[in-house]
């Protein structure tokens, strides 16, 4: 099947959680000056594009997911210089930068709820959704994500506005077309910037019917979105990406069509739920169900193959460290993290890296006082409530808080990992003298590497970016195994995922090229703990 050539199907995206990349300036908390002085660690990487979360202006109530200006850059990272010079210093070395925007909700701060919480004649009233009502008595029950009513009362206009979040980010109004236009108008803004791309957080809400309890894939979803597509994205070569919590492979299709009418791909997270408890929340912890897990990703590499596009991922800012959640963090943690990346970048896909994914960075082990994420505070207080004892609710934030994935990045062994010169904004991994990027860098076995020889591999051998797909040994408890094919080309990856030694059915290992190998050396018909191969036939 000949796919369309786009060079963002063979392009690998890293993603920066700017507040803990690298601090410039000394006052613990990660800016664009710092993110400048890293491209060229990212340039010998060899990615492609990266992914910055959120660096507009806020007043950071959910680090940054609360935009109070889309054209300015928030004070913490510096300024919309410092923002020029990152797209400007980042094209030099064949790097675009994709803005994180936010176009469900905006910060209370906005310029436009500050007018729109004045009256309800103001202009700016109906860019956010808005229900008559008595005080004290919201609308229906519907709850925040992060707890508590989604339904906040104003007393100067007589009406409850909704929050899906928390209740400094109003949900704007997507029915109304003024505000859609102005969306539109700071997009192309970004554009004649030279930003190469957006990704778009939780795109799938933005249509939502409130008084049907509809929060994602309300009724006019894509009719809203193939608008933003049309008026801002189209003629700009770039790449979109749509976060999508509630996509299914027929979504999905909709969401990244290869006429991209909508998006260049989707962001989905049906394999990220897998460990919690079926219709229970991410905090009830559950095994991870692996054939389930194999059984996932192969519907979506069949499904999407020829009629959409999708994202690759284990780790982001919002998931705990893909090596301690899935892989062994202790004794093969450079074993199992390199096989979870050979896994993962040998699919068809768009790969994201995020940030310290790429060295092995592992989930922070804190005490309560140290963690600083808003979802994680509220869990704790709210099942600490509902009667779960303390030793659960630290088993659960431990595993799964947002906070993992949002330790310093890890540089040296110096003080701070070499992140700050100050006192950092949240702690530093401990592990830090065992695990960073200056050893691994001088290191041909490393897991960094590992990451670079995936990412060159990829722009090598078509058949990473066209082949199609074929799982193998489905039932298998242990073995990951997998076949691409594409014009003549066999590319063959086999993973153990676990610890334990496994007896490989079919050896293909010795009658091809391995491009990829975990181990420094093999053993004919097993693959050990965390062993994985990638084999060219």
């Amino acid at each position: 099947m000949e796919q369309m050539e786009k060079w963002w199907k063979q392009a690998v995206v890293y993603q920066i959680y700017p507040r803990s990349f690298q601090d410039s300036n000394g006052d613990g908390i990660g800016d664009l000056p710092g993110i400048i002085r890293r491209l060229e660690y990212l340039q010998t990487l060899g990615i492609d594009a990266i992914w910055l979360s959120p660096v507009c202006k806020s007043p950071q109530k959910d680090n940054g997911y609360d935009i109070s200006d889309y054209q300015d850059i928030d004070p913490m990272f510096g300024t919309m210089e410092d923002m020029e010079r990152l797209i400007t210093e980042a094209k030099k070395r064949g790097i675009r930068i994709i803005l994180d925007l936010v176009l469900n909700h905006s910060s209370d701060q906005h310029v436009w709820f500050q007018e729109a919480r004045k009256s309800r004649e103001s202009r700016y009233h109906d860019y956010y959704v808005w229900r008559d009502g008595v005080e004290g008595t919201p609308p229906n029950d519907m709850k925040a994500i992060f707890g508590g009513s989604c339904w906040e009362w104003v007393p100067e206009v007589g009406q409850y506005y909704f929050h899906q979040f928390a209740k400094e980010q109003p949900d704007l109004n997507w029915d109304n077309p003024a505000m859609r236009q102005e969306i539109y108008q700071m997009i192309r803004w970004w554009v004649d910037k030279g930003i190469g791309g957006f990704r778009l957080d939780v795109i799938d809400q933005i249509a939502k019917e409130p008084d049907q309890k509809i929060t994602i894939n309300g009724p006019k979803l894509h009719t809203y979105i193939r608008e933003l597509s049309r008026e801002a994205f189209w003629g700009h070569d770039l790449i979109t990406v749509g976060e999508a919590w509630g996509a299914d492979c027929d979504r999905a299709k909709l969401y990244s069509a290869p006429d991209e009418s909508e998006f260049s791909m989707v962001f989905q997270f049906e394999h990220i739920g897998l460990d919690q408890e079926p219709g229970k929340e991410k905090w009830d912890l559950y095994p991870l169900d692996f054939v389930k897990l194999k059984q996932t990703f192969a519907k979506w590499q069949k499904e999407l193959y020829g009629q959409g596009w999708n994202s690759l991922f284990w780790n982001n800012h919002d998931l705990p460290r893909i090596v301690s959640r899935w892989g062994n963090d202790g004794v093969y943690r450079v074993e199992s993290a390199k096989m979870l990346a050979m896994v993962l970048h040998g699919m068809q896909g768009t790969p994201y890296i995020y940030q310290g994914e790429e060295l092995g960075m592992t989930n922070a082990d804190f005490t309560l006082d140290q963690y600083r994420d808003i979802e994680t505070l509220n869990v704790y207080q709210e099942r600490k409530a509902a009667g779960y004892s303390e030793a659960e609710i630290l088993a659960s934030i431990h595993a799964k808080s947002r906070d993992n994935a949002r330790t310093p990045m890890q540089w040296s062994g110096e003080a701070n990992a070499g992140f700050t010169t100050g006192l950092p904004w949240i702690a530093v991994n401990p592990n830090y003298q065992e695990i960073h990027a200056e050893q691994q860098m001088k290191d041909e076995t490393s897991i960094f590497s590992c990451y670079q020889k995936l990412i060159a591999l990829r722009k090598q051998y078509p058949v990473f970016i066209y082949g199609d797909f074929q799982l193998m040994y489905e039932t298998h408890p242990d073995l990951f195994v997998y076949q691409r094919t594409w014009k003549g080309q066999k590319l063959f990856v086999y993973a153990n995922f676990h610890g334990t030694e496994v007896a490989v059915p079919e050896w293909h290992i010795g009658d091809g090229t391995v491009l990829m190998h975990n181990y420094s050396d093999w053993k004919e018909g097993v693959l050990r703990p965390y062993e994985a191969y990638m084999v060219l036939l």
